[in-house]
């Protein structure tokens, strides 16, 4: 199973925050949207980076008193690691585990096609499983002509 299977069922759908937007906003947005994390953008949606969760504690972490007027592009993470449509969902999760992220975007021809979330990739890999162990069982049953 590869990325682009994933988005297929998940969807392209993308939540994306302006840069210069306050990281009180973000936090509304993942609520509101249920997400765990916002791409960053620019004034032309360009991507600028990814903010989440954890950058809302170091937010807090670095100026608690002042945590209302902090800019998400203070915070915000980067250095994006990116997959594209068809990286196989073990090399994707062998990256968000060796990087310890969350969610990796999926970059094609330098579009943003969706984002994956470490659940979705084992969601895809129990499907993948249980349709092994089904074929599997159904073999041993005698189900299959010889």
């Amino acid at each position: 199973m590869k990325a682009k299977d994933i988005l297929a069922v998940k969807g392209s759908r993308v939540i994306t925050i302006h840069q210069d937007n306050k990281v009180l906003d973000a936090i509304n947005m993942f609520f509101s949207n249920r997400v765990g994390s916002l791409i960053v953008v620019d004034q032309n949606d360009d991507i600028k980076g990814i903010f989440a969760p954890n950058d809302v504690l170091k937010a807090v972490s670095k100026d608690p008193e002042n945590i209302r007027h902090a800019s998400v592009k203070d915070f915000m993470s980067t250095n994006m690691i990116v997959a594209r449509l068809e990286d196989k969902i073990d090399y994707i999760q062998a990256v968000m585990t060796e990087n310890r992220v969350r969610h990796i975007p999926i970059v094609e021809n330098g579009k943003l096609q969706g984002v994956v979330s470490i659940g979705d990739v084992v969601n895809a890999q129990l499907k993948v499983r249980d349709v092994e162990n089904q074929y599997l069982k159904e073999y041993m049953e005698g189900k299959y002509p010889a």
